[in-house]
């Protein structure tokens, strides 16, 4: 079985935050937990870099566009390699080898629903999208983008026929041929298709893109709007358009995990785009919420925008991963604060799964122990059903029941006052308990799960340096 993940593609106007971390761990998890169950699986991100926001920015840091692009989506990649993410694909937005022709494709199978007139419209630059005022919060401004002035455009550029597809579009979501995880997000899309669709613009001219971007095939006045090409990424990245083999094993995507601010991108437009085209649908959509830091939104004016990379070097990928996975509930908004992280390290990873590791090793060790080298389960029932559903949080709660569950029976059966086969007995049966949980942890944790492997796979074992020293 084949089992194709993408993860947003970002903007690359500045460097990755920590939100951005929180989606790449979250796909690396699902890519992981399908090659344990033996799928063939492929993950793709890569860098949205055709935006005007990304033009304006290279503009007011002196740097040339493509100069600085690079720059910012090469740190992006080399975050998901820190976080111990496995992607294997990561597609440019600038790539003119497959990216540009791929676009240019789709848009000609586009064509019969595209045609070209005047429009006037607020432009939220942050989101590369037009507004109705209808859509704006009481200040009229973007509600993803409060304090920002909209910008009033008015220029003459291609459209999609959206509404064309307003129909075909509910019954797909309505019927999960589309599926949309969570169901309230689900129930969020079909209430915004119950009003009339509007048609959307697709194209900028070569004056407001600033020349950058994909060229609109047979305009050379016009280029691409970013997102008609951004979300063909998750298309180009697999051949559509150069590679026609290669296309076809993967294509559709299995599921798209993506924030809730890009929702109507992902469950209109681009399955719009994908049935003017007469291209298959992505099968499901995975919709996560967004960071909150000690109690408040990320905003640099509050200058509360958190760098991964420090954390990371501060603390390990492994113990990131798990607040992101356990304290932040998969489906709705989380909070991140370093007092909180502190805690839950100490409480879970350093007195829970570590202090359990240190344990048994311990006794193995001071009793010479040796235990039989074998090969341990898969990922049980429980874990399998969160996981489908992509309840990160609630498979680890799971995991860390069977560790008390394990710590409660070594203080009953007080291992270190036994002898001889009763002794060899228990301790076996421990060894395998922590494999097993090792191997459930690899989708998760999966450094510290090979390390506990590697230290508990027998026949003797020694005791290592601890897995979490204890934060102060």
């Amino acid at each position: 079985m084949k089992f194709y993940i993408t993860c947003a593609i970002p903007y690359v106007n500045a460097p990755p935050h920590i939100g951005h971390a929180l989606e790449f761990v979250q796909g690396d998890v699902i890519a992981r937990y399908h090659k344990l169950l033996g799928d063939e699986v492929l993950l793709l991100s890569g860098g949205d870099e055709n935006a005007v926001k990304n033009v304006q920015a290279a503009q007011k840091a002196g740097v040339a566009v493509q100069q600085f692009i690079d720059g910012n989506t090469q740190k992006f990649f080399e975050l998901t390699k820190e976080l111990g993410c496995q992607f294997d694909i990561w597609q440019k937005g600038s790539d003119q080898t497959h990216h540009f022709p791929s676009s240019q494709k789709l848009w000609d199978l586009c064509k019969n629903d595209i045609y070209k007139k005047s429009y006037e419209g607020l432009y939220c630059v942050g989101c590369e999208t037009f507004y109705t005022t209808e859509e704006l919060n009481e200040n009229g401004e973007c509600v993803e983008h409060p304090g920002k002035k909209l910008d009033k455009v008015s220029e003459e550029n291609y459209f999609f026929r959206l509404s064309n597809f307003q129909k075909q579009l509910i019954d797909l979501i309505s019927s999960d041929s589309l599926k949309i995880i969570p169901d309230f997000r689900k129930n969020e899309v079909l209430s915004f298709l119950k009003q009339p669709l509007q048609d959307i613009s697709i194209s900028r001219t070569n004056a407001r893109a600033k020349n950058w971007g994909v060229p609109v095939p047979g305009d050379d006045t016009q280029r691409m709007y970013v997102w008609f090409d951004a979300l063909n990424i998750y298309q180009s990245g697999v051949g559509f358009g150069w590679d026609e083999e290669k296309y076809s094993k993967w294509w559709p995507a299995d599921v798209h995990v993506i924030g809730k601010g890009i929702i109507r991108f992902h469950a209109v437009y681009w399955p719009a785009f994908l049935l003017s085209a007469k291209l298959s649908l992505p099968k499901s959509l995975f919709v996560h919420g967004y960071f909150t830091v000690n109690g408040q939104k990320m905003s640099k004016t509050l200058g509360n925008v958190i760098d991964p990379f420090e954390l990371i070097k501060k603390y390990g990928a492994d113990p990131l991963r798990y607040y992101f996975l356990r304290e932040i509930p998969s489906t709705s908004d989380g909070d991140f604060s370093e007092r909180r992280f502190k805690e839950l390290y100490n409480a879970d990873l350093a007195n829970g799964l570590g202090n359990l590791v240190a344990r048994v090793a311990k006794l193995c060790e001071t009793n010479n122990i040796t235990v039989p080298v074998k090969q341990y389960k898969r990922i049980p029932t429980e874990i399998d059903e969160h996981l489908k559903e992509f309840q990160f949080e609630k498979a680890l709660e799971f995991i860390w029941v069977e560790i008390t569950t394990l710590d409660h029976r070594i203080e009953k059966e007080k291992p270190w006052n036994l002898t001889g086969k009763v002794l060899q007995e228990v301790l076996i049966f421990l060894v395998d308990q922590i494999n097993n949980i090792a191997i459930e942890l690899q989708p998760f944790l999966p450094e510290t799960a090979q390390k506990i492997l590697s230290q508990f796979k027998g026949p003797t074992i020694k005791t290592q340096s601890a897995l979490f020293p204890r934060l102060t």
